[in-house]
């Protein structure tokens, strides 16, 4: 297994070494945090994800080998901090694992160590069932938000979620409500907001209002927690196919919590030219810790 972007993979002065990778066209640049200590990473996001002035992508995943894998931090293209992405952590395993015989990983997110296994693969598209843990503070509740009252599910799914179920809305619904509801008072931290319709016990079709993000096409963990919201409240079974705009996903919601089973695809690397110095470094964010 290769732990790092190689040595023809390092920053020097202005140029970053970058890779990236996208799930069902969620997509994601990995930069190795020992190449960005002192940098500004909330600002290194936003210029670094801009899809006209930046390489593009939905977020930033700064991260530092380990023995089993790597750990890891999260930035969505706004420069906010994120939990965990289900989609986001395939990615990193799949530059992980693209040289070596190894077919196992654990990632170690703000929402804790997930254990991906590759069942497949080919070329660059890796294929994952990810152990992404239990769903917690699973509950129902109505909120007004974009001039409607909407009935919502509400619960953690390692990052917070808000789900939807009913028919699917009309775009401008879609993105009226999902806006209102990303930073709704009743979300101090945000949340990420998905539309969930049952199709079949084994099938629901989803959209995605990412926070930090807005429309994405594809969700890890809002299909985890659009399976469970499903499953609790919507007469969905606990293995459902969630089929997202970029594509379908399995979820299974077990006795010891969520299996999410997908693919990644390696995209390219590449070198970042722009300015490293954007904003000054905070103690809260500018920096990632190397592995303990």
């Amino acid at each position: 297994m290769s732990d790092s972007l190689s040595a023809s993979a390092r920053s020097t002065g202005h140029r970053l070494r970058f890779a990236k990778a996208h799930a069902y066209g969620n997509d994601f640049l990995y930069v190795e945090g020992r190449y960005v200590r002192g940098v500004a990473l909330p600002a290194l996001a936003r210029a670094i994800c801009d899809r006209q002035t930046g390489v593009g992508a939905d977020g930033l995943i700064v991260f530092d080998a380990t023995a089993d894998g790597a750990a890891m931090t999260l930035f969505n293209a706004d420069g906010s901090r994120a939990e965990v992405s289900g989609n986001g952590i395939r990615g990193l395993a799949a530059w992980l694992l693209r040289d070596g015989d190894r077919d196992a990983v654990v990632i170690r997110t703000d929402a804790g160590d997930k254990r991906l296994v590759r069942t497949a693969r080919a070329g660059a598209r890796h294929t994952f069932r990810a152990s992404m843990g239990a769903p917690s503070d699973i509950h129902r509740r109505r909120i007004v938000a974009g001039g409607e009252a909407v009935d919502v599910v509400v619960l953690a799914m390692g990052n917070p979620q808000c789900v939807l179920l009913g028919p699917l809305p009309a775009q401008e619904r879609f993105r009226r409500v999902g806006a209102a509801l990303e930073w709704h008072p009743s979300f101090p931290s945000g949340t990420n907001v998905e539309f969930a319709e049952v199709e079949s016990p084994d099938r629901l079709r989803i959209l995605i209002w990412e926070r930090g993000c807005g429309p994405t096409r594809s969700s890890g963990t809002g299909s985890c927690a659009a399976a469970v919201a499903a499953a609790a409240f919507g007469g969905a079974a606990r293995d459902v196919e969630v089929v997202a705009p970029g594509g379908a996903q399995r979820v299974e919601w077990r006795d010891d919590g969520v299996y999410l089973t997908g693919w990644a695809e390696l995209v390219c690397e590449g070198e970042w030219l722009g300015d490293l110095t954007l904003d000054a470094p905070t103690a809260e964010t500018g920096q990632v810790e190397g592995p303990s």
